[in-house]
């Protein structure tokens, strides 16, 4: 196993192979010498993938097992060129993904953050806590409209807000105002909500420009990859006043977060939580573990990646 994952799943890991875990290793590059010899499977997951260089350092790997839906991250010709099946957790990650953006949204618009530490702080009994936004009735601009934006719409919906979109396209069965100007809706809304994929087009989307133009009054909340921001203007944008506040999933150099950010109070930081339900761990789990059975067992794994 090359990074943890969700404790019960590693628990029955161990019930029934022997599992060597990498990111316990004081000396990660000598513990995979020692190790690698006899590994059939890795185990991976979404974030850590599995780059083409390290293919070779398991000479014996017949099986590559992740533990999420995404294997962008995972070097799929150098498998194949092995003849290294790939599997993967395919399930539905939009719902919870939609939930924690609302949640976000609603968190640093209302300052619900800074609410619990002022109170945690004893300050209620010196003074009145500073106002927050309301979120009924404001506007929202979804970066990238595909699954996980559609269903923010549909939660944003239910407070009555003003949805626009930006993308590459038009989508034809969608009645929201389509903006192919991201500058243009940027300065139209109140909150701007980051959920499309990372690519080398939308690296460093939002940046200091798209910033500028959503304003001191205008919050953002990624939920999508912390690349797809360009963070230092980021940053920058927060500490100047440039925007009012911002909720933050996703982080361009995870787990490091900047110093910066942990500072701010007009901001609310999650540890890229947006898959991470007990539900969907608990599904992923049965699929990895129903995957790994059959292959030492000799059958086919039902979640092999088409490469």
């Amino acid at each position: 196993m090359l990074k943890a994952i969700y404790e019960p799943t590693i628990a029955a890991l161990e019930r029934a192979f022997v599992v060597h875990k990498l990111w316990r290793a004081a000396d990660a590059k000598a513990f995979i010498a020692e190790v690698a010899p006899d590994v059939r499977v890795v185990v991976t997951n979404t974030t850590r993938g599995f780059a083409r260089d390290e293919f070779a350092q398991f000479p014996k790997l017949e099986l590559l097992a992740c533990f999420g839906p995404y294997v962008e991250l995972i070097d799929l010709s150098a498998a194949s060129a092995r003849n290294i099946v790939v599997t993967c957790t395919p399930d539905s990650t939009a719902e919870p993904v939609a939930d924690l953006a609302m949640g976000l949204i609603v968190a640093v618009m209302r300052r619900i953050s800074e609410a619990d530490r002022f109170i945690r702080a004893g300050k209620w009994v010196d003074g009145v806590f500073p106002s927050g936004r309301e979120v009924h009735g404001k506007s929202l601009g979804i970066v990238g409209f595909g699954r996980i934006g559609r269903e923010l719409a549909k939660r944003a919906a239910g407070f009555d807000m003003t949805i626009g979109y930006h993308g590459p396209r038009r989508k034809s069965d969608v009645a929201y105002r389509y903006y192919d100007d991201l500058h243009a809706m940027a300065q139209e809304v109140d909150c701007l909500a980051v959920t499309c994929p990372l690519t080398d087009a939308t690296r460093n989307l939002i940046d200091a420009r798209i910033l500028q133009a959503l304003g001191p009054e205008g919050y953002l909340v990624n939920v999508a990859r912390g690349p797809v921001v360009d963070e230092s203007a980021l940053v920058q944008a927060l500490s100047n006043g440039t925007i009012a506040g911002a909720g933050l999933d996703v982080f361009r150099d995870e787990p490091r977060v900047p110093p910066e950010l942990m500072r701010m109070d007009h901001v609310v930081l999650a540890p890229h939580m947006g898959t991470s339900t007990r539900e969907i761990r608990e599904e992923r789990s049965r699929k990895l573990l129903a995957d790994l059975d059959a292959f030492f067992a000799g059958r086919a794994p039902t979640y092999a990646v088409r490469m």
